[in-house]
């Protein structure tokens, strides 16, 4: 089974469902069970985390991934290629890259001198403020040197991303007869006004080295109970993607200044940064390079990913998926030939660093 074949087989489970879930999750124990691989498992809020590693000694390093997906129509969890196009629910974010993963750890089973480390949990698409799994893992010590998340980065290697602050606003206003509109303060006509002011903020104009601005999307909004009735209430849901130097605490007290309004913090993650010289995105790029992916770049994310949670407690990691499109959409698809890319990718990643700690070691002892 090939890297195609095996995100073929974890597509076609639904796992935008609990139950989904737990079945997906079996099915990746026992392939890695087969494979030889012992694993370790647990529960994070009701939901599976498994762990495994090759035997090797040195470096650890961390490829990880998620069995979760957003919710789709039943026929996006029947994959099938057209062309070079593996189409289906979770083939671009992330089954297929998951499945890369599994096929590398495997290829990587006997190497010496790295080990490597793979971690799937199954709540990265959540919205939840609460724990998470790749928190759990990491505060654990199953963290190592340096990780990879395989979120789709179309073969680039992102060392920043920016920093989300998913607010919910409510917007206060005065209700009057739908007849006369001017003895009431429409609160979903001064919603509208609340989110072009925060467009407006200065926040909203700065840029960094990856990024020419922040995003800002509206992407739901509640009022008004009648139709004949000015509506006192409105409440937004606004997505904040802020770039790395930005201050999140300056950006919400900018907010909480405009007058009626009351805002609460839904979800928030700090933004991912690595510095572009790291020996391990060297040698990742490197890697990239020798399977002849020659037009690979560094890159900033405009999405956030859970690199955040090894970055946190100062394990330097990135972003690094195949090449396709469509994440979270109806034509979601990820390119067959790259996952072969992105898998030697991988492996060509590990064998690099192993050599290195060979080179190191032999370099000492002739000092």
């Amino acid at each position: 089974m090939d890297e195609a074949d095996l995100a073929k087989r974890l597509m076609a489970y639904d796992t935008s469902t609990p139950e989904g879930i737990t079945t997906g999750v079996s099915f990746i124990k026992g392939w890695l069970e087969s494979n030889g691989f012992e694993i370790e498992e647990m529960e994070v809020a009701g939901l599976p985390v498994i762990i495994t590693s090759t035997k090797g000694t040195g470096p650890v390093l961390v490829f990880h991934g998620h069995i979760d997906v957003v919710p789709g129509k039943p026929g996006q969890f029947k994959p099938r290629v057209e062309g070079d196009d593996l189409i289906g629910r979770g083939a671009y974010d992330m089954k297929a890259a998951l499945a890369a993963m599994m096929c590398a750890l495997r290829d990587l089973r006997e190497q010496e001198g790295v080990e490597v480390r793979f971690l799937c949990v199954a709540d990265e698409e959540s919205e939840a403020m609460g724990i998470r799994g790749t928190d759990v893992l990491v505060e654990r010590g199953y963290g190592g040197d340096f990780a990879i998340t395989g979120e789709p980065t179309n073969l680039h290697v992102g060392v920043q991303a920016k920093g989300v602050l998913a607010l919910c606003l409510t917007v206060s206003g005065t209700a009057a007869h739908g007849s006369t509109p001017w003895l009431g303060d429409n609160a979903v006509l001064k919603a509208n006004d609340v989110f072009r002011r925060i467009e407006g903020m200065p926040f909203a104009r700065q840029s960094s080295d990856f990024f020419d601005r922040p995003s800002i999307n509206l992407g739901k909004i509640e009022g008004g109970d009648a139709i004949n009735k000015v509506p006192d209430t409105c409440v937004m849901h606004v997505d904040i993607r802020y770039v790395p130097g930005q201050d999140p605490e300056q950006i919400l007290a900018d907010i909480r200044a405009i007058d009626d309004i009351a805002v609460e913090v839904v979800f928030e993650r700090e933004p991912a940064y690595v510095a572009n010289d790291n020996e391990y995105v060297v040698a990742l790029h490197q890697s990239l390079a020798d399977a002849n992916v020659e037009e690979a770049e560094l890159v900033g994310r405009d999405g956030s990913s859970e690199a955040t949670a090894f970055l946190a407690q100062g394990i330097p990691a990135v972003e690094f998926g195949p090449v396709g499109s469509g994440h979270h959409g109806p034509h979601e698809f990820v390119s067959v030939r790259s996952l072969a890319d992105y898998r030697h990718a991988l492996v060509g990643f590990a064998q690099r660093v192993a050599a290195q700690q060979t080179d190191s070691r032999s370099h000492i002892r002739a000092v």
